[in-house]
């Protein structure tokens, strides 16, 4: 097994990572009839988005030698209805300006985050628009 989630009532649930004892909360979003005080179990989804990018482009950086230390993501989710969904998610992802990166290595990058785990989960009818800046295209 994977992980234990617990409602813990008021909309709020808490998730243990059962390897390692590790531990979140969430809670439904204002517009959802919560508090917003966590975030939401979609906000993990779209979170879980960046977050798997990020790491498959580490291992990418292991494999070749690549230093791309302080990347970072601003990740926006949309909902839709009918069903209630996530819509799209939005992925801005940036690079400390003090690193260039050649064509080579923004190529295998680019690979490797277009290919994370958690993009290739997502169903068809999400919309995924990932935007990369690499240094030196502000």
């Amino acid at each position: 097994m994977t992980s234990k989630v617990i409602y813990e009532g008021d909309l709020r649930a808490t998730s243990i990572h059962l390897a390692s004892g590790s531990s979140f909360e969430t809670d439904a979003p204002v517009d959802n009839h919560g508090k917003g005080a966590r975030f939401s179990p979609t906000d993990t989804v779209a979170t879980a988005l960046a977050s798997c990018m990020l790491t498959t482009m580490g291992i990418a950086c292991n494999v070749h030698q690549i230093d791309m230390v302080g990347a970072e993501c601003n990740v926006e989710k949309i909902m839709v209805a009918n069903p209630r969904r996530i819509g799209e998610i939005k992925v801005w992802m940036s690079f400390p300006k003090s690193k260039p990166f050649t064509d080579k290595e923004k190529k295998i990058l680019e690979l490797a985050a277009h290919h994370c785990p958690v993009l290739e989960s997502l169903h068809p009818d999400c919309i995924k628009t990932i935007s990369i800046t690499w240094p030196g295209e502000e």
